[in-house]
């Protein structure tokens, strides 16, 4: 199993992509820490990945707290002896018109997504530094690409971390730590914003290959990436959105 020994965390791991990851990656032999801010849908995944015969550990965890990542990270280490792969998962994707945006509004958005993700890698790296090893993984989509109306601020918290990962992979590349981005299309999964859709049911219109993704292909992407098969790619942006093209 290729990645037997490793231990990976998964944050917002409860469900959708997160969940899918979190069990291709246990299926593949890493121990799992479940990240999630809803304890029942932490405690669920866990159950699946112990299922797949791994060990596991359910920690919740809100991805706006430095002291809730650091104590995570922290557990991790003491139940697991090391942290090899990071999977920064945990988002929020709320719809709102830029004349109606708050300073909350912007600020809760990027703590959850672009904060949030800096200071759970900031939590785990130096361990990844001393071990010599390490693969980070950040999560944008195609609405920080192609833009799209009520969502300005989604968008700027998604790119930072494009801009996040190029930096890190540059900086931690000599100490065998790669740091990339997946950039899922419109993936099959229920989301916590039904707002997304803005009442729209979700189809294939404009997707080349005529269906949407699944949650299994962007783990399958993910897996990839933290394994030995994708060695040279560091400081990437991977796009599974089925041939859809940015203009």
């Amino acid at each position: 199993m290729e990645l037997s020994g490793q231990v990976a965390i998964v944050t917002g791991a409860g469900r959708g992509i997160g969940r899918a990851t979190a069990l291709e990656l246990a299926g593949m032999g890493a121990d799992i820490v479940v990240a999630e801010l809803d304890q029942a849908g932490a405690e669920r995944t866990a159950a699946e990945v112990k299922g797949l015969g791994r060990r596991v550990s359910a920690v919740r965890t809100d991805v706006t707290s430095r002291a809730d990542l650091k104590a995570m990270a922290d557990r991790a280490r003491a139940e697991f002896g090391r942290i090899d792969i990071l999977i920064n998962n945990a988002a929020i994707r709320p719809h709102k018109p830029f004349t109606e945006l708050t300073v909350e509004d912007w600020e809760y958005v990027r703590g959850v997504v672009l904060d949030g993700a800096m200071y759970c890698t900031r939590a785990v790296i130096d361990s990844m530094v001393k071990n010599h090893y390490g693969r980070i993984l950040f999560f944008t989509g195609e609405g920080a690409f192609g833009g799209g109306s009520g969502r300005a601020h989604v968008s700027a918290a998604k790119m930072g971390l494009v801009g996040l990962a190029r930096g890190l992979a540059s900086e931690f590349a000599a100490r065998n730590i790669r740091v990339n981005v997946v950039s899922p299309g419109s993936i099959d999964t229920t989301r916590a914003n039904p707002e997304w859709y803005q009442g729209h049911v979700p189809s294939a219109a404009g997707i080349p290959l005529g269906r949407q993704g699944r949650v299994d292909e962007i783990a399958a992407t993910c897996l990839f990436l933290v394994s030995d098969d994708g060695g040279f790619i560091t400081g990437q942006t991977i796009h599974v959105n089925g041939g859809t093209a940015f203009h």
